[in-house]
């Protein structure tokens, strides 16, 4: 079971996927519609694998890795039947560096050496999964190609061992490592919905559903260009041709903002479109958690987008369909919640062999058809993941973006995280994040009688509640992409921005005794704190200082009759 094989003279990219005596049911990952009953099948004797090493980091790969700039240099722009091309450049020299020397004795995933991958990162060389012994040689510094040999380790049964800067994993077995910690800080993705509201730990899993045009894609770019992590995977899993085309001409241009650098230099695509083989479809995403729990061992924050886990349970379907097994919810597999699991399970923040700490995030993307969350790909992975981040048609038409609705989202991270958010922003930020939630609560309960009876009923305590949560909605939850001072928000400045906002509320509540709420509507100023997020760059965080004072300004002349 699971053997990589080869068929046809063509030599196809195969899979065992079922044994039913002593007949075997190959899984084939390219156009099947020129073989033959009769042809040859050639063994490989090892499971279908990832090839590990420098040169991984920037590239664009199809499902099963293949390099497709690669195969475009060689085959132009649309890849033939049994196109081949080596995972990784084999001719490109790298300047490796020791990191141990003769007579060090070593464990599988501690380091050899190590080479400048990009500008922004540094390519630790790991013993390969299995092999354990004492450094009987190491390279000198200088410049080696991927195959190499820059190691000789001598095992206890005096087997020799010659380490390259590749290694081959298997691509559907998780990575060992030393011990599973607990996920008690954030991933900071500069978004301020989903940083205060609804975070996502390091480590964690997230689930991403909405319907077509919700922002889905546009979202995971935000994060992938922001977020803290140190290396992004994007698995393009079955989604349209121009979309991913899309996806690769915007990462080729985008500056990444912690270095200066591309950010290609911490970027791997995993692209394989709706046109592109089915079977391809269900193994990228395991290609993808592979390359990211390989990253992770060296040490590093991995975040892994897979857009979107619906089309690759669609591929789970089709396969299910043609071993002839017995359907079960919509026609998916009955197995689909174990293979959701095997996914999202591969999250984590873990001390690594080599005694680091890394951690990968998992954030998948979900297509339910007509938006209907019921359906079994989001009940199943809303089994798995704790953090649920619900895209609203609704709001994505009315353009407010990220279009994550406060109301059917939700993340269990939040109480595991407050020790870091108290401990880097202070008792209070936790304090103010719930009564915004609050605020939001009561504005959804008060709308619905807004509905019935109209807004002139309600005393205007409750019309302030439903201001400040417009200040709320507009002012902090809806956030510009392409504004220099609103695409990215660290978390000081979201701190400082709840804190104005409430600010405001506490010295309107008692000014509603003096004057009517219209007058302090007409004022202006409920309109002054939602625009402060264009008018406070990151940094300046002593601006919103000056924010507060012109609400006590204005309170002051509402008390002295000067409004």
């Amino acid at each position: 079971m699971n053997e990589m094989v080869y068929v046809s003279e063509r030599r196809l990219v195969g899979e065992v996927i079922s044994l039913k005596g002593d007949a075997a049911v190959v899984e084939v990952f390219e156009d099947v519609s020129m073989l033959r009953a009769g042809d040859p099948v050639f063994p490989s004797g090892r499971p279908l694998s990832c090839r590990l090493g420098p040169g991984i980091i920037g590239g664009v790969f199809d499902g099963i890795q293949r390099p497709l700039t690669a195969i475009e240099s060689a085959y132009g722009p649309f890849i033939p039947v049994g196109a081949r091309a080596a995972s990784l450049d084999e001719g490109r020299k790298w300047a490796f560096e020791p990191l141990a020397k003769p007579g060090d004795i070593l464990t599988q995933g501690q380091f050899v050496g190590q080479v400048p991958e990009t500008p922004a990162l540094t390519h630790k060389i790991m013993l390969p999964i299995g092999v354990n012994g004492v450094l009987q040689s190491v390279a000198k510094p200088g410049e080696y190609s991927i195959l190499d040999t820059i190691a000789v380790i001598r095992d206890d049964e005096g087997g020799v061992h010659n380490i390259t800067m590749a290694q081959d994993f298997p691509t559907r077995r998780p990575r060992p490592v030393k011990r599973l910690r607990s996920a008690d800080r954030p991933l900071v993705t500069g978004q301020r919905v989903i940083d205060t509201l609804f975070p996502i730990a390091k480590g964690g899993m997230a689930a991403l559903p909405g319907g077509f045009g919700t922002g889905k894609t546009m979202t995971q770019h935000q994060i992938a260009k922001w977020s803290d992590a140190d290396v992004i995977v994007y698995v393009g899993c079955g989604e349209r041709g121009n979309e991913m085309t899309q996806v690769l001409e915007e990462f080729g241009g985008l500056t990444d903002p912690r270095t200066g650098s591309r950010l290609l230099d911490r970027t791997v695509l995993i692209a394989n479109t709706s046109n592109m083989p089915v079977a391809a479809r269900e193994a990228s995403i395991f290609t993808g958690l592979a390359i990211s729990e390989y990253y992770r061992d060296m040490g590093l924050h991995v975040a892994v987008m897979a857009d979107s886990t619906s089309r690759w349970a669609e591929a789970l379907r089709e396969n299910s369909g043609r071993l002839e097994e017995m359907p079960a919810e919509e026609g998916f597999p009955a197995y689909l919640a174990s293979r959701l699991a095997s996914f999202y399970e591969r999250a984590g923040y873990v001390d690594t062999l080599s005694g680091l700490e890394g951690s990968v995030t998992i954030i998948g993307a979900v297509s339910p058809q007509g938006a209907d969350f019921s359906e079994p790909v989001t009940q199943n992975t809303k089994r798995f993941t704790r953090c649920f981040l619900a895209l609203d048609r609704a709001l994505a038409y009315s353009r407010h973006y990220p279009a994550i609705h406060w109301m059917k989202s939700y993340s269990e991270y939040s109480d595991t995280l407050d020790g870091w958010y108290i401990e880097h922003l202070g008792k209070r930020f936790p304090e103010l994040r719930a009564a915004m939630m609050r605020t939001l609560n009561e504005e959804s309960r008060l709308m619905d009688i807004v509905k019935l009876v109209g807004a002139d009923v309600l005393p205007d305590g409750q019309k302030l509640t439903l201001e400040i949560a417009r200040v709320i909605r507009l002012g902090f939850a809806q956030q510009n992409a392409y504004h220099a001072y609103d695409s990215y928000v660290p978390m000081e400045k979201q701190f400082r921005m709840m804190e104005v906002i409430f600010h405001l509320y506490d010295v309107c509540k008692p000014l509603l005794e003096r004057v009517p709420l219209d007058k302090l509507v007409e004022s202006g100023i409920f309109e002054r704190v939602i625009g402060m997020k264009y008018e406070v760059g990151n940094g300046q965080s002593e601006k919103f200082d000056g924010y507060i004072e012109e609400i006590d300004t204005f309170a002051k002349k509402v008390y002295n009759g000067k409004l």
